[in-house]
C-alpha cells in the first residue's frame, strides 16, 4: 500500500509538471482531472497543496468557475466543481482561506448553496461547505460572509434539507457565535424561520433528538427583540415552552436536565419571563424551573469538587439567570406570574441556593479571580442582595472583605477574562472588555450601608475611596456619551446607587465624610458636575441625585476652601436652587375657580423617583445657609425668594401639604435670619400675611422678631 500511496504521488507530481508546462486546455484539463482526484482522495499533504497552488493559481479556477462550457461527454457542470474541489483544496490552508480571491467568491459558493441538487452535484456543494467552514475561520471571514448574503443562503439550505444541510445548521451556529447582533440585523426573518423549524422538531421529537436540539437552540435565540415582535417569533416561544415543560417534567440524567436548564436561561436572557404563560401550568413550570436550579447550585457548590465544578460552570452560571429571574418574579406585584404561597417557597428555596454560592466564594483563591465563573458567581449574589436585605445578613457581612477586594481588583486592573454565555445579559461581540462587578454590588451595598455592621466592615475595608474612584470613572463614561434623551443606562443607574451609598455615608458616618480626602474631591467633582448636566432634562433624576447629595455633603464640609465663596461653589448652588424651585407650579385647579399647587410638567414623570430627594434637599439648602454666609446673595440674586412668594400667593393653602409647607419655611426661616435683605424681600411680598395663612409659625415669629430689632436699632 506504501508503494500504491507512492505511485499515486509521483502520477501527481507529474501531473503538476503538465499543468506548468500545458500547451492547450486539453492538456491542462486532462492533468487537471488527476490533480482533483487525488484532492477528493485526500492525498494530498501541506507542501504537495502549495505545490498545486502555485502551478495553477487562483486564475485557473476562476476561469473554471465562469466557464458554460464543458468537455464532451460531460455533466455541464464538469468545470465548476473542478474549480470548487481546487478551492475547496486551497482553503485548508488558513493563508489562502482568507486571500481576497477566495473572499470574492463567497456569492458563488452562495449560489452552489441555492441551486437545485442532482445526485451527480454533491460534491460541489460538499467543496462549498469546506470553503465556507474554512472562510468563517478566518478574521475577515465573518463579516465577509454576513455582508456578501451567506446567512440567507444557509438558512435557505438548511430548510431545503438537501444534500448536507445539517452542515449549513453547524455553519450558522458558527456564524451566529462570533457576529451575532449582525447576523439578526441583516437577515432576522431567514434566521427566525430557521429557528421556527428548529422550535417545532424539538416539541415533535420523542427521542434523544430533542435533548440534542436543546444544545442547539440556544444559538437562535437572539438577544434582540424579533421574538416578542412578531406573530412567528411568538409561535416558536411556545412551542419552545411546551417542549421544556414536557421536558423538565420528565424524569431526567444529568446529561439531559442540563441542556434544558441551558436553554430556559438562554430563553430569560432574551425575553425575560414573557415566554412563559400566565396561569397555574405557568406558575408551576416557573417555579419548577427555579427550584431545579436551586438544587443544582446547591449539589455543585455546597461540597465543592473542583473538577467537578470545573465541568458544571456553564449549567450553573446558567441556573444563575433561572434564579436571577426568580428574585425578579417574587417581587413582582403587577400582574404576576407566582402565587403569594408560591413565592415564599421559592423565597426559601433560593435562600438556600444563595448559602451555597456564599460559601463557594469564600473558598476561592486569589489565582482564580480572573475565573469568569467567579464574576458570575459575585453577579447573581449581588441581584440577591439588591432585593433580599434581610437573609443571609451574616454571611454575607463575614464575605464582604473578599466582595470589596474582588471588585476593586477587577476596576484597577481590568480581567481580561471573557464571560461565559449566560454570565451577561448583553455581551460585546468579539471583545474581552473589563467585567465590571461593582455595577452589580451597588444596590447591594447601598441597602447595606444603612446599617451599622456592614457599614464599618466597608468603611473598613476601603470601600468608600473605590466607589469615588469608580464614580469618578462612570461620570467620565457618561459625560462623553450622547446627550440626546435615551434609556437609562446602566452607567447613568450606577452613578444614581452611588449617591445613594453615599448619602447613607454623609447621614450616618458624617465625621468619615469630614476626614477622608476621598469625600473632598467627590465634592469636587459634585460641584462642577451639576451646573453641567441639570439643562439635560432627560438626566433629572441623577441631577436630583447630585444636587441632594451635594447639598448634604456641603453641610459637612462647609469649612473646606472649596466651598469660601468660590465660582464654582456658586454655579453649584445656582444649579440646585433652580433645580428645587422648578419642581412645583401654579395650575387651574379643576375643582374651584383658583389655583392650586402641582407638580411641574417637567418634573411630573420622574416626580415618585425624585421627591424624597428634593425634600431632603430643600432641608440640606435650609441647613447650608447658617454654614455659608454667601448663600443669601445667591438666593436674591436668582430671585427664589421672590418666586416662592409668588407661587404662595397664588395657590390656594389648601393644595400645599404640610410636607411641602414645612420645607419650604425651612429655607424661608434661614435665609430671613441671615439676611436682612432676604427679611425685606419676604416682607415687600406679604410675607407675614402668608406666613400666617399656611401657618407658618416659625417664619412669622422670624420676621416679628427681626422686624422688631430693626425697629430698636432705628430708634437708637
Amino acid at each position: 500500500m506504501a508503494s500504491d500511496s507512492g505511485d499515486r504521488l509521483a502520477t501527481l507530481k507529474r501531473c503538476l509538471s503538465v499543468l506548468r508546462d500545458a500547451r492547450n486546455d486539453s492538456e491542462q484539463f486532462a492533468a487537471l482531472l488527476l490533480v482533483t482526484k487525488a484532492v477528493r482522495a485526500g492525498e494530498v499533504d501541506a507542501k504537495t497543496r502549495r505545490q498545486i497552488f502555485d502551478a495553477i493559481g487562483f486564475t485557473f479556477p476562476t476561469r473554471l468557475l465562469i466557464s458554460q462550457q464543458a468537455p464532451a461527454d460531460c455533466p455541464p457542470h464538469t468545470f465548476r466543481a473542478l474549480g470548487l474541489t481546487l478551492l475547496a483544496c486551497f482553503c485548508t490552508d488558513p493563508e489562502l482561506a482568507g486571500h481576497s480571491q477566495i473572499l470574492n467568491k463567497i456569492p458563488t459558493f452562495n449560489d452552489v448553496l441555492l441551486s437545485p441538487c442532482d445526485p451527480d452535484c454533491t460534491s460541489m456543494v460538499d467543496d462549498v461547505y469546506q470553503c465556507l467552514s474554512a472562510v468563517l475561520a478566518t478574521a475577515r471571514g465573518p463579516r465577509e460572509l454576513v455582508t456578501k448574503g451567506t446567512v440567507s443562503a444557509l438558512c435557505q439550505a438548511y430548510l431545503n434539507g438537501g444534500h448536507s444541510s445539517e452542515r449549513a445548521l453547524t455553519l450558522l451556529e458558527g456564524l451566529l457565535a462570533v457576529a451575532e447582533a449582525k447576523c439578526w440585523q441583516r437577515d432576522a426573518p431567514q434566521l427566525l424561520a430557521v429557528l421556527s423549524k428548529l422550535s417545532s422538531d424539538f416539541l415533535k421529537a420523542e427521542d434523544m433528538t430533542k435533548f440534542e436540539l436543546c444544545e442547539v437552540l440556544p444559538r437562535f435565540i437572539p438577544l434582540s427583540p424579533p421574538l416578542t415582535e412578531n406573530s412567528q417569533g411568538s409561535e416558536c416561544l411556545c412551542r419552545l415552552y411546551k417542549g421544556l415543560a414536557d421536558v423538565l417534567g420528565s424524569k431526567l440524567s444529568q446529561s439531559q436536565r442540563d441542556p434544558a436548564l441551558k436553554l430556559a436561561a438562554s430563553l430569560v436572557q432574551a425575553c425575560g419571563a414573557e415566554w412563559i404563560p400566565a396561569g397555574s401550568a405557568g406558575s408551576k413550570f416557573l417555579a419548577l424551573l427555579v427550584n431545579l436550579a436551586c438544587v443544582e447550585v446547591r449539589l455543585t457548590l455546597e461540597e465543592p469538587d473542583p473538577l467537578e465544578v470545573e465541568g458544571k460552570k456553564e449549567v450553573v452560571t446558567a441556573c444563575y439567570v433561572l434564579m436571577e429571574m426568580g428574585i425578579q418574579e417574587c417581587l413582582r406585584e403587577e400582574n404576576p406570574l407566582l402565587e403569594n404561597v408560591q413565592k415564599m417557597q421559592l423565597m426559601r428555596i433560593m435562600e438556600e441556593a444563595f448559602g451555597a454560592v456564599i460559601f463557594y466564594l469564600r473558598q476561592v483563591k486569589q489565582e482564580e479571580l480572573q475565573d469568569p465563573f467567579i464574576f458570575a458567581s459575585v453577579r447573581v449574589l449581588g441581584a440577591w442582595m439588591a432585593e433580599e436585605t434581610s437573609s443571609l445578613k451574616q454571611e454575607i457581612c463575614e464575605l464582604l472583605p473578599f466582595l470589596v477586594d474582588y471588585a476593586r481588583q477587577l476596576f484597577k486592573e481590568g480581567s481580561p477574562a471573557v464571560s461565559l454565555p449566560q454570565a451577561e445579559l448583553v455581551s460585546t461581540e468579539g471583545s474581552a472588555l473589563p467585567q465590571d462587578a461593582l455595577r452589580f454590588l451597588l444596590p447591594g451595598f447601598c441597602h447595606l450601608t444603612a446599617e451599622d455592621k456592614p457599614r464599618d466592615i466597608l468603611i473598613a475595608e476601603g470601600a468608600p475611596a473605590l466607589l469615588c474612584e469608580y464614580f469618578l470613572q462612570q461620570w467620565e463614561v457618561l459625560t462623553s456619551e450622547s446627550t440626546a434623551p435615551a434609556p437609562l443606562t446602566s452607567t447613568e443607574m450606577s452613578l444614581q446607587t452611588m449617591c445613594g451609598i453615599f448619602l447613607n455615608l454623609a447621614v450616618t458616618a458624617p465625621d468619615l465624610v469630614r476626614r477622608d480626602k476621598t469625600f473632598s474631591s467627590l465634592m469636587d467633582v459634585l460641584l462642577k458636575s451639576l451646573p453641567r448636566l441639570l439643562p439635560q432634562k432627560h438626566h433629572l433624576v441623577l441631577a436630583a441625585n447630585l444636587a441632594t447629595l451635594g447639598l448634604m455633603m456641603a453641610r459637612i464640609l462647609a469649612g473646606s476652601a472649596a466651598l469660601q465663596g468660590t465660582q464654582r461653589a456658586k454655579e453649584f448652588f445656582g444649579a440646585a436652587i433652580r433645580f428645587l424651585s422648578q419642581a412645583h407650579v401654579a395650575q387651574a385647579d379643576p375643582s374651584s375657580d383658583g389655583l392650586a399647587l402641582a407638580v411641574s410638567p417637567a418634573y411630573a414623570s420622574a416626580w415618585d423617583d425624585i421627591a424624597e430627594l428634593w425634600f431632603l434637599g430643600m432641608q440640606a439648602w435650609a441647613g447650608c445657609v447658617p454654614l455659608l454666609p454667601w448663600l443669601p446673595h445667591i438666593a436674591l440674586g436668582a430671585r427664589w425668594l421672590q418666586g416662592l412668594a409668588q407661587l404662595l400667593s397664588q395657590v390656594a393653602p389648601a393644595s400645599v401639604d404640610c410636607e411641602l409647607v414645612t420645607a419650604f419655611q425651612a429655607v424661608l426661616v434661614e435665609l430671613a435670619r441671615a439676611s436682612q435683605q432676604c427679611r425685606d424681600v419676604i416682607l415687600s411680598h406679604h410675607g407675614m400675611e402668608w406666613a400666617n395663612l399656611y401657618g407658618m409659625a416659625a417664619l412669622e415669629q422670624c420676621l416679628a422678631e427681626q422686624g422688631g430689632a430693626s425697629s430698636t436699632l432705628g430708634g437708637k
